[in-house]
């Protein structure tokens, strides 16, 4: 099941890495669902990253070696 999640999140940034350089590129504006889909993939990469930081400074506080 990560596996889907995984591949399904790499296409969608990819896709939306890949227009808003070119939209840059070619001066112009990114469509609003774009921008959308980008502020939602960077919150999601945000909070995996703040979880996965909070589980591993736990794993070290209570000296677990499962946490690392």
């Amino acid at each position: 099941m990560i596996e889907a999640v995984a591949l399904t999140y790499g296409m969608l940034l990819s896709f939306v890495l890949t227009g808003a350089s070119r939209n840059r590129k070619l001066e112009r504006a990114n469509p609003p669902m774009l921008n959308y889909i980008g502020y939602v993939l960077f919150g999601v990469t945000c909070s995996v990253a703040l979880m996965a930081a909070s589980y591993a400074a736990w794993g070290v506080i209570s000296d677990s070696a499962a946490a690392i």
